[in-house]
């Protein structure tokens, strides 16, 4: 994967939110909803917190480490989803937060 193209990267996390979009469609015979879609990220958000609380022995999990990546990984995915079902270019509004960031220090 070449990492340094995020264009590369949101077109693929856009085309595996499409083809999620149709197995929901087979499944519950409609697309999550924005509210749906935002409630997924917020649960693996929460996972991610016991993940690290895992990492660091205050929690017990098998297979921490695996799923800390992984869910990682997951919540940039759904960050980029939810940037455009509410449409935000997510490169712009990281770069402006990056500057903006960097003007405090």
């Amino acid at each position: 994967m070449d990492q340094n193209n995020l264009d590369k990267i949101i077109d693929r996390a856009l085309d595996i939110r499409e083809k999620y979009h149709r197995l929901e469609k087979q499944q519950n015979g409609s697309e999550w909803t924005l509210e749906q879609d935002a409630l997924a990220y917020l649960t693996d958000a929460g996972i991610v917190g016991r993940d690290f609380m895992s990492h660091e022995k205050t929690w017990i999990k098998k297979d921490a480490s695996a799923e800390l990546e992984h869910k990682l990984a997951e919540n940039i995915w759904w960050l980029i989803i939810l940037a455009d079902r509410t449409g935000i270019d997510i490169k712009n509004a990281l770069e402006k937060f990056l500057t903006k960031t960097e003007n405090i220090f």
